[in-house]
């Protein structure tokens, strides 16, 4: 089969992976706009969920994730100079681009023709295919090709976010709340390697305005953020990656995920908030997803709507719990009254699917605290 994919993502190299490991023979060519050593975010996560599934996936490319990585088992809430730790939350972090580089590799291995620098911008540039997909990001311009089917929408929500780089190590994945006469900034903070941390920090769109961040340099934003969190940073830097870009999440939702021999994964296909760390763990389950289903069917015509039928499920529910993560820190002003273990707990409670139960399993002192401080306040 030829196979034809346009973005060089974590949801096209890894399809790309499991249908070379399916079948050697498939004809499989990516077009990446970038170059292999590009890239535009510092670090993501992973749950140990999500390992799993690459494990039994594709072990090459699992053993050579896991060594990259550093581990934590705990989330640290930080609200009024004050850190809550909860225990039980194991996650992963890992260098974007060398998990990218990663996966990178392995298609070489198994011969996947990867073509960076070569921006797909009209059909008639690709290639005789049997199957196309769409793996090209939020801004996909393959959704925009086959709008009229699928019907897409993207809902440009309502906080501000800029995603930037520490030298600062955050050992475990931590929420920083900070109050200021502007309104409330939060950070989502964790290392990706033994010497470097992501610093994604977050801000309602009124606050952004208040602050005066529209049109600062990149030298005055990092600056500005750096005093809002000079405790937290412990006099280390904020860097970037050469530019500043505050973006409002786009929710992207698709109605239809297919038609005919084309089909869209990951971004392209639906984003979820990333305070639930899922962009990238979604887009690589969407290839197991769309890999299983040839591997048990024959034929495009049959396998792309049993991928539909059989995933879309799945995403949805994950897109909803996402989307109320995301709300919550729409209104995480809301919360700052809260003394801190209680903010700690409306803030691992917030997507709905981690009840008190669950955090009892995880971390019962945790919850045995929060019980107690109910009970002490009345």
């Amino acid at each position: 089969m030829k196979i034809c994919i346009v973005g060089g993502g974590p949801a096209g190299l890894y399809f790309a992976i499991l249908m070379k490991r399916l079948d050697a023979s498939h004809d499989i060519v990516i077009f990446e706009r970038d170059g292999p050593d590009d890239t535009f975010g510092w670090g993501i996560v992973f749950s140990d969920q999500t390992f799993g599934y690459l494990e039994s996936s594709d072990a090459p490319s699992f053993t050579r994730i896991i060594e990259t990585c550093q581990t934590w088992n705990n989330v640290d809430i930080v609200h009024r100079g004050e850190k809550v730790t909860i225990r039980g939350n194991r996650f992963s972090g890992i260098a974007r681009l060398a998990f990218l580089n990663i996966l990178h590799r392995r298609c070489h291995e198994l011969g996947v023709d990867i073509r960076f620098r070569t921006n797909i911008t009209n059909r008639a540039q690709l290639p005789e295919h049997d199957l196309f997909v769409g793996a090209d990001g939020a801004n996909s311009v393959t959704r925009q090709w086959f709008s009229d089917v699928l019907a897409p929408s993207v809902d440009q929500r309502k906080n501000k976010y800029l995603w930037l780089g520490t030298p600062q190590l955050f050992h475990g994945l931590t929420l920083t709340f900070h109050q200021t006469d502007k309104g409330t900034f939060v950070a989502h903070a964790y290392k990706f390697s033994e010497n470097m941390s992501t610093f994604i920090v977050e801000c309602g769109e009124e606050t952004w305005a208040r602050a005066g961040l529209e049109g600062k340099s990149d030298d005055e934003t990092c600056a500005y953020l750096q005093d809002i969190f000079a405790e937290d940073l412990a006099g280390r830097p904020l860097l970037t990656n050469n530019f500043v870009r505050w973006i409002n999440f786009p929710l992207v939702r698709n109605r239809h995920w297919q038609s005919g021999n084309v089909v869209l994964l990951g971004d392209a296909l639906h984003t979820a908030h990333f305070s639930i760390g899922s962009g990238t763990k979604l887009a690589l389950e969407d290839a197991i997803a769309l890999a299983q289903a040839f591997e048990h069917n024959d034929g495009v015509e049959a396998v792309l709507p049993t991928f539909e039928q059989a995933r879309k499920p799945v995403v949805d529910q994950l897109q909803d719990a996402a989307q109320s993560s995301l709300t919550w820190f729409e209104q995480m002003d809301d919360y700052m009254d809260l003394q801190p273990i209680f903010l700690a707990y409306e803030a691992m409670t917030r997507s709905g699917r981690v009840s008190r139960e669950k955090l009892r399993l995880r971390d019962p002192e945790f919850v045995a605290a929060c019980e107690r401080g109910s009970l002490e306040r009345g």
